[in-house]
């Protein structure tokens, strides 16, 4: 793996690499010839993740942190640095939820924790990493926004801290290309729409996800490599000039 593909010889950070979407990319970075450092606050499945692309021939670091933390998150890109001296890619995996709720019953410090969770931690491993691409002129930030962030899903249930979060994601990072697009750095975010990762089947029953495949357009729900495909792209040498940019990657269940 390491000789070829479109992203040979890079080095990749990916959090929340340990599962759904940010497993899927780390595997398609290594894929292409990346060396991956992949980054979870739960280390026996990004362990199994770092083991599953050494194995396929690819070259992984494993690292456990909790992003939202600044110390982890400079440790973390230390020891990229250390292993392999310097960061091409950063994907800002981490995020998530895990229930919904109207307005009147969520706390204070629930409020926090997903924000935290969701727009928090890609300022932080942002501002980790932009030195090192601005000084060399070069690098790829890539964060995962998501469709509810853009706008309430008209099908689905949504809940108002994490689209909060995410469309705060969005508007980092146009900020973000603003600022250093003129060392040479794109900054993209990347909304998919309802993906079938462990997370999603895990907050939705069977009977809503069939509701949200069959008022799609395309009438599927897209999987967690479409996404993992799309930051590829935003990754390679074909997206060179392509930074500020929110690409959907949902099927059609949210057209904007």
């Amino acid at each position: 793996m390491a000789g070829t593909g479109k992203l040979s010889g890079s080095t990749a950070i990916v959090t929340a690499a340990g599962q759904g979407l940010g497993e899927a990319i780390a595997k398609t970075f290594a894929r292409e010839g990346a060396r991956v450092a992949a980054v979870d606050i739960n280390l026996p499945e990004v362990q199994r993740v770092g083991a599953e692309i050494e194995a396929a021939g690819g070259s992984a670091l494993v690292l456990q942190a909790d992003v939202t933390r600044s110390q982890e998150v400079a440790a973390m890109v230390k020891a990229v640095v250390d292993r392999w001296g310097t960061v091409d890619i950063l994907v800002n995996g981490a995020g998530g939820f895990h229930r919904f709720a109207p307005i009147t019953d969520i706390s204070e410090e629930e409020w926090d924790r997903v924000i935290d969770l969701n727009l928090k931690t890609a300022f932080l491993c942002t501002k980790a990493v932009a030195g090192i691409m601005m000084e060399k002129k070069k690098g790829r930030i890539i964060s995962i926004a998501s469709g509810a962030g853009v706008g309430p899903n008209p099908y689905a249930p949504s809940y108002l801290p994490y689209g909060a979060a995410k469309a705060g994601l969005i508007g980092f990072n146009k900020l973000l290309a603003r600022d250093i697009g003129v060392y040479g750095v794109t900054a993209n975010t990347i909304s998919p729409g309802t993906t079938l990762t462990p997370r999603v089947r895990k907050v939705r029953d069977a009977a809503s996800v069939e509701k949200i495949k069959a008022q799609n357009p395309m009438r599927c729900l897209v999987e967690p490599e479409d996404t993992a495909e799309a930051a590829l792209f935003l990754a390679s040498d074909a997206a060179r000039y392509i930074t500020g940019i929110n690409m959907n990657v949902n099927a059609g269940n949210l057209i904007v």
